[in-house]
């Protein structure tokens, strides 16, 4: 299985309000490592993180599945699933690429749950790619930072998740905007994440910047930090790629 799992894709931009197509990302080459991947004239099933915002998953679909031919990546068919279309996923073995929408870190995580995706991926030997939301269920063990406000202070809200385990690393997306972030008038990152991190490392990634898994190797493209035991540490740089 290959995996590329970025903090932002692109294949989007808004105007006025509303957003249209556009092309993926091509920040630290991105695309070119999508294209070095690519099946094709691809089978694609993209899966929601809002499994019941019929408006929003609709809005999602329309622009990805323009975004990829846009920027060289022919496709065949581009399908959603979501609360309406569940059964997709029960033949995953029919599509070359399954897509990990962004969104709600839980609520995606308790859908993938609910699709029983871990288990299906267990023999999937196609792409997958993922961004954000996406992204972070990825994780063997998911960190669900603290986003939505009541969440930073609700005792029992979980911030460690069950996730797919296609990667042993945390993923935090968006970092040159979460490490300004407050919920709950706490500070996203050094009073939630850096406490969080006693005894464990999370990946924060900025937009632009992707993790490409390659059948057990990992290599980390673009600016990355490691959030790890209370102290934060540059671990790549814009242009650059290191082996995780």
């Amino acid at each position: 299985m290959i995996a590329i799992l970025t903090s932002s894709l692109g294949g989007s931009r808004k105007v006025d309000g509303r957003r249209y197509p556009g092309p993926l990302l091509e920040e630290n080459g991105l695309v070119e490592q999508i294209k070095r991947v690519w099946p094709g004239n691809a089978n694609v099933l993209l899966i929601s993180a809002s499994p019941e915002d019929y408006i929003k998953n609709d809005s999602v679909l329309h622009c990805q599945r323009e975004a990829f031919p846009m920027s060289g990546l022919p496709v065949r068919r581009f399908i959603l699933c979501d609360n309406r279309t569940e059964e997709l996923v029960r033949r995953v073995d029919e599509f070359d690429v399954l897509v990990l929408a962004g969104g709600h870190v839980p609520t995606q995580n308790r859908f993938l749950e609910k699709l029983g995706l871990r288990r299906r991926l267990e023999d999937f030997r196609g792409l997958i790619i993922s961004w954000s939301a996406g992204s972070m269920n990825c994780a063997r063990e998911v960190y669900a930072m603290p986003e939505l406000e009541g969440e930073g202070m609700d005792e029992n809200y979980r911030r460690f998740l069950p996730g797919l385990g296609i990667t042993d690393h945390c993923i935090i997306p968006h970092f040159q905007d979460v490490r300004t972030d407050r919920v709950d008038g706490l500070r996203a990152i050094e009073d939630i994440a850096v406490p969080d991190s006693r005894g464990r490392a999370f990946i924060a990634l900025n937009d632009g910047s992707f993790m490409v898994h390659d059948n057990g190797t990992e290599t980390l493209y673009g600016e990355a930090y490691r959030i790890q035991d209370g102290q934060i540490t540059q671990i790549c740089g814009q242009g650059e790629a290191i082996r995780m």
